[in-house]
């Protein structure tokens, strides 16, 4: 296991390869991280992808590639490989048997396996790492850099190729991915490669609850991640107070470079699970965080991670979504549906200038409502923050990322409900009744909007003003992510199928 409590384990990388790590890039067609890039905004460009599909007849369907029995990641893409985060049922590898998270690596053409990570579950108190779930974390692919975040709260940076190139990094996967009373088993060929690891609950004192879900951003050589600091098994209590939200390392090295002060523990009502969104404003580069405690922040982009010591990210400013929420004792609110705190767990988007954050409250223990803000981030002066343009009232609490796209705002809700506001003004436009709940968020692409349900269906609307619903199309079982799309197909993954659809010629 990790040898080391004070720094992680290193990839001894020299000064020639780590300039060629830096200097490579996705093609543009590829879908690297979970967004679009920087701005998290849930749009892509791609065209030519199907309205509906037949799982039964093969109709618009390129391949189908069984996964685990809980999946609740969303799938990426790019060099020629598909990434998706599952669980160990059924075991891929008969030597690493029992509750394990999986991340597959999938060639893109066909959906053959090319490597997996099969890591390790915390084990003992269950709401440290939720039994049986797996890897829930989208990865984020930079170059034949994969960086993914574990439900161990573990920061890990793999190799792209997996094995195929040789064994990298800090050549200890045999032991790193086995229980510690347990025999090392010797790295196949169809084993990940692991580089380095950063391990969030050793190095910054973070206390992980349910699972994590992180989407890392990367801006030059920093790498972004929120921490999944949280509750503990009472909801009552948040065990490390003094941890940060959102930490900065070097994604050559995996060392901490900066974290947050902005003390957001005591007032994190569950856990920290939204992802941090980036823009240049007025010639400055700013990162957008939506805090557990129902606050949007902007900090200064970090601007090296040439240093030896660890620094503190600077606020820009503050904007708190629920300002009439409470703030203190806030969990003696724990299974109130009527009042108390907000929190945020969606991404910030950030377009043109303006800031969609989505707030309220807690999907499990909290208020049933929600608010999608949209702010004017060019106003922001000092701590007083940016100015708010308009606010859309919810009915029903939000996981949902907004999708910004020709002057139009999508948002679904967990109720089931998928929104589309008009941007200027932020009056709806058309509400769409689903039928079930949404955690993921809504995808437009090719004009269409694509969202999936968890009654298992692939709902598909157009992106316009007028509601016109396209298909809806039953799978297997419930979709928990969010719909991708690259290179001319579009990616859905269920809690045991992955579905890579695609125009039949």
């Amino acid at each position: 296991m990790l040898s080391s409590p004070k720094r992680p384990l290193l990839l001894p990388v020299s000064a020639l390869a780590f300039l060629a790590i830096v200097s490579r890039h996705s093609s543009a067609a590829d879908q690297p991280q979970w967004g679009e890039h920087y701005s998290r905004n849930m749009v892509s460009t791609e065209i030519g992808l199907p309205d509906s599909c037949d799982p039964g007849t093969g109709a618009n369907v390129k391949w189908t590639v069984p996964l685990g029995a809980q999946t609740y990641s969303t799938p990426i893409v790019a060099g020629g490989k598909v990434l998706i985060g599952t669980n160990n049922e059924p075991p891929r590898d008969a030597r690493r048997k029992g509750d394990r998270t999986v991340l597959l690596c999938l060639n893109e053409a066909d959906g053959s396996s090319c490597w997996q990570l099969v890591a390790l579950k915390r084990g003992g108190d269950p709401y440290l790492d939720w039994p049986n779930v797996g890897i829930c974390s989208p990865p984020t692919v930079d170059g034949d850099r994969v960086y993914v975040v574990s439900t161990r709260g573990e920061v890990l940076c793999l190799d792209l190729n997996g094995q195929a190139n040789g064994n990298q990094g800090f050549q200890d996967e045999r032991h790193f991915l086995v229980p510690p009373d347990s025999e090392p088993l010797d790295v196949s060929a169809t084993d990940a490669d692991v580089l380095w690891v950063f391990d969030m609950v050793k190095e910054v004192g973070v206390y992980t609850h349910d699972s994590a879900h992180t989407s890392i951003l990367i801006d030059g050589q920093c790498l972004y991640a929120n921490t999944g600091n949280g509750v503990d098994n009472t909801h009552r209590a948040i065990r490390a107070p003094e941890a940060p939200s959102l930490i900065v390392l070097d994604k050559g090295t995996g060392r901490l470079v900066a974290r947050d002060g902005e003390g957001i523990g005591p007032r994190t009502f569950h856990c920290t699970w939204s992802s941090p969104a980036l823009a240049e404003v007025a010639g400055h580069r700013a990162v957008f965080y939506g805090g557990a405690d129902g606050v949007c922040y902007a900090f200064d982009a970090w601007q090296s991670a040439a240093t030896d010591t660890v620094g503190k990210l600077t606020r820009l400013w503050r904007f708190d979504c629920d300002p009439t929420a409470p703030k203190e004792h806030i969990h003696q609110y724990v299974g109130n549906r009527r009042e108390g705190p907000s929190t945020i767990n969606s991404m910030p988007v950030y377009h043109d200038g303006r800031l969609y954050v989505a707030a309220g409250g807690d999907v499990w223990w909290g208020k049933t409502h929600a608010t999608l803000k949209c702010l004017d981030v060019a106003s922001a002066v000092g701590d007083a923050g940016p100015k708010e343009l308009w606010s859309y009232a919810l009915d029903e609490r939000t996981c949902s990322t907004p999708a910004v796209y020709n002057g139009l705002v999508f948002l679904a809700d967990c109720g089931g409900r998928v929104h589309c506001l008009d941007a200027d003004t932020g009056q709806p436009c058309w509400v769409h009744e689903a039928g079930a709940e949404i955690w993921g968020s809504t995808l437009v692409a090719d004009g269409k909007v694509y969202v999936g349900t968890h009654g298992g269906e692939l709902c598909t609307l157009a992106a316009s003003k007028e509601k016109k619903v396209l298909a809806t199309v039953k799978l297997d079982s419930t979709i928990h992510g969010t719909p991708t799309a690259a290179n001319g197909v579009l990616y859905v993954a269920t809690m045991k199928q992955l579905y890579a659809l695609a125009v039949t010629r």
